[in-house]
């Protein structure tokens, strides 16, 4: 057996994506060396790259049992704990990393994200600048810290440090020709902004469409499909197209999430003008009308979503989704609310049964698209939504909405806030530990118990 030979194949073979191949070469060695460190931090990383994460931890300490302090296996170990949202102990094993190889910028990142994830901003920000000295050019390092500077609020630097996220392996390219747009005064150019990202993402930063028209550019702006009739007729001053539509002729592009940046956004100067989204004035009476009808107009609606989209084709997003999403039966402590007629806003959810004693009008079937949604929501006293493009919607359209956020909350809900710069109207609830759903409808019950005493 060639060892260092089928080390570097199942180094290759990872590269490659080609996860049981690479099991295999490791467990070659391992069947004649199975005390081998480096062949059993590796096989870690085969688990991690394969998003086994207890197999991950149990391959690691395999190998920190063989080789104590090795410093591999230790970050291999932090990523595994980390993944299973165990941040202390994660924290702990890419400190001990560190500790043995000061190098590592792998594990320095990883470390950043664990504090920022712990909501230890100041802690975070320090190691994010640690890991940029031993990096300055690595896109992974610096989307990291993009990331820790927004969710501490600083936008100016944040947004700025975003811009290298093209540049990262694990973003696909926008694929848009031509020359960017960087803030400069457009001059009667004609500029296309394009989607990147989530529905979510469309709908929190299309706002700025109307700002570039407003200084001086012919806007083209395309959108995925089911925001194309929403979009269009809440901004007749640019031009609306479907994404897989021809492009028009333009003179520069802009992505999205670069339009921040453009602007100079910073934390007070947020464009926070609400709604910048109008439903459709028929639909939304039509709307006014059933809900009056089915409630008699005494009770207060209040909208539902408890799950996002689950993407399994893409494994980061899936497990997000899962670490975002609810059930149904975690709203049963909101059964009880006198007064409170439910309104389901969710959709493309497995069915569940309605916690009982909730009253539950479900009209999801016939929606179409955001347009269709945004009618219903404009009508609805409040909205009570997972971390999903509802809550976005509910925001643009200027609705009161209550999100309900996972323990390690997206970077634009900001660190130690319950507001939102971007909605106004918005009010957060995260979790104080991971997973804990139950205190987090405890918050939200008491809050709605609140509102209905203030709507007699």
């Amino acid at each position: 057996m060639d060892r260092l030979l089928l080390l570097d194949r199942g180094a290759a073979q990872i590269n490659a994506g080609l996860l049981p191949e690479a099991e295999v070469t490791y467990r070659t060695i391992l069947a004649e060396q199975p005390d081998d460190a480096e062949a059993l931090s590796n096989l870690g990383a085969v688990f991690l790259a394969a998003r086994y994460y207890a197999a991950a931890e149990a391959a690691c300490r395999a190998a920190l049992k063989a080789r104590p302090g090795y410093w591999a296996a230790l970050a291999n170990l932090g990523t595994a704990l980390h993944r299973q949202q165990r941040y202390g102990e994660a924290t702990g094993a890419y400190l001990d990393s560190l500790h043995a190889n000061p190098g590592n910028v792998k594990a320095c990142t990883n470390l950043a994200v664990a504090l920022n994830e712990q909501w230890r901003i100041d802690e975070s920000l320090r190691v994010h600048d640690a890991a940029l000295r031993l990096a300055p050019n690595d896109p992974e390092v610096r989307n990291n810290r993009a990331l820790a500077l927004l969710i501490a609020g600083d936008f100016e630097r944040g947004f700025a440090e975003l811009e290298w996220r093209w540049r990262s392996p694990a973003m696909k390219p926008h694929g848009v020709p031509g020359p960017q747009w960087q803030g400069e005064a457009p001059l009667g150019a004609t500029i296309f902004l394009h989607d990147e990202g989530g529905f979510g993402d469309t709908l929190q930063f299309v706002r700025y469409a109307p700002m570039l028209a407003a200084i001086g550019a012919r806007v083209l702006v395309q959108v995925q499909p089911p925001l194309l009739r929403l979009v269009r007729r809440s901004m007749p001053g640019v031009t609306v197209f479907a994404r897989g539509e021809p492009l028009p002729m333009y003179d520069m592009h802009c992505p999205m999430l670069s339009l921040p940046h453009c602007f100079g956004t910073r934390l007070d100067t947020v464009p926070d003008t609400l709604p910048y989204l109008y439903p459709d004035p028929a639909a939304a009476e039509h709307w006014g009308k059933r809900l009056a009808q089915a409630t008699g107009g005494r009770d207060l609606c209040v909208g539902l979503v408890w799950a996002g989209a689950s993407r399994p084709d893409m494994p980061d997003a899936f497990a997000m989704n899962q670490r975002r999403s609810l059930t149904l039966a975690h709203f049963a402590p909101l059964a009880d609310a006198p007064g409170v007629r439910f309104v389901s806003l969710q959709m493309d959810a497995p069915e569940e049964p309605v916690p009982p004693g909730m009253a539950m009008l479900d009209p999801m079937a016939g929606m179409r698209d955001f347009d269709d949604t945004a009618a219903l929501v404009a009508n609805l006293d409040l909205v009570i939504a997972a971390d999903t493009a509802v809550a976005h919607l509910a925001g643009a359209l200027g609705r009161p909405v209550w999100v309900l956020s996972r323990y390690d909350a997206c970077w634009r809900w900001l660190a130690g806030r319950y507001d939102c710069p971007w909605y106004p109207t918005l009010k957060f609830f995260r979790q104080p530990v991971p997973g804990d759903w139950p205190t987090v409808m405890a918050a939200v019950t008491n809050e709605l118990y609140r509102a209905v005493a203030a709507k007699k």
